[in-house]
């Protein structure tokens, strides 16, 4: 009864208000008439929504893959180092617990033209934040250093889970190194690889701080995502009505890819 209350009150309720504010025509503070489905022709026909969405599936697509795939690396080289596991695990984590101000402040002084440290790790003095076809995907390399750790804990509690004796079996069999991760490791974790790879595509489907606070959406709106640009439409020209509308597509979008993602997932297990 507690978690219905709540689900009803902080998650259904809001959720029907904003798609009802979708059907008005409505500023921050004064509701009009109903519009219908006015808001959504309007929002199929907005250049600006598409770009939006476009820069969104272009941050995920930078961001989902590497993520896992890193944080599987760093959470077999934890688990592997066993003496150092303590000290390995809260240096990858540690970046995860910054608040997102504070890991733009780093980010941003990382990427400085002059004085950032990845100008001179590369080289030469680019101005990535800047920069037309560096600054999504400098932004999101800030983000991988900084949420990073949450995969590899994620996958690091899969790894514990692994029964050790499949291992002690395999090796009486003579199995080594990358056959044991072949053939024991990575059919056993790729549950949770699975589910890593859901929450990570949604997380990064919402992605709104770091584009904010690192570019503000620039250059040329190039790094303004769907939630900036709802963000804009609301505070910026109060259109209430109008932002809610493409929250309310945004949440479709969101749910239609986490569809298909359990869909691909089913599949691929059917086919081992």
């Amino acid at each position: 009864a507690p978690f219905i209350a709540a689900f009803l009150l902080f998650f259904l309720a809001p959720a029907l208000q904003t798609f009802w504010l979708s059907l008005t025509e409505s500023s921050l503070t004064r509701t009009s008439g109903f519009v219908g489905l006015a808001n959504y022709t309007t929002l199929v026909q907005d250049p600006g929504f598409w770009s939006s969405l476009a820069n969104t599936f272009y941050f995920s697509l930078l961001t989902v893959i590497p993520l896992v795939g890193l944080g599987l690396l760093m959470a077999l080289l934890v688990h592997r180092f066993t003496r150092f596991q303590a000290w390995l695990q809260g240096a990858f984590f540690l970046p995860y617990v910054l608040p997102i101000s504070v890991m733009a402040l780093i980010a941003d002084w990382m990427l400085q033209p002059s004085s950032g440290v990845i100008n001179h790790i590369v080289g030469g003095q680019r101005a990535w934040l800047a920069d037309v076809d560096w600054a999504m995907p400098a932004v999101a390399l800030g983000t991988i250093w900084w949420t990073v750790g949450f995969n590899m804990l994620m996958l690091l509690a899969g790894l514990r889970n692994i029964p050790a004796e499949l291992y002690e079996a395999a090796a009486l069999d003579g199995a080594r190194g990358f056959t044991l991760f072949r053939t024991i490791t990575w059919p056993q974790l790729r549950p949770v690889i699975g589910t890593a790879l859901l929450l990570q595509l949604i997380a990064s489907l919402k992605i709104f701080g770091q584009t904010y606070i690192l570019t503000v959406g620039g250059p040329f709106n190039t790094t303004r995502v769907t939630l900036h640009y709802m963000y804009e439409t609301a505070f910026t020209y109060s259109d209430a009505g109008y932002a809610a509308a493409i929250a309310m597509a945004f949440v479709f979008v969101v749910i239609g890819l986490s569809l298909l993602h359990a869909w691909m997932v089913r599949v691929i297990r059917r086919r081992a």
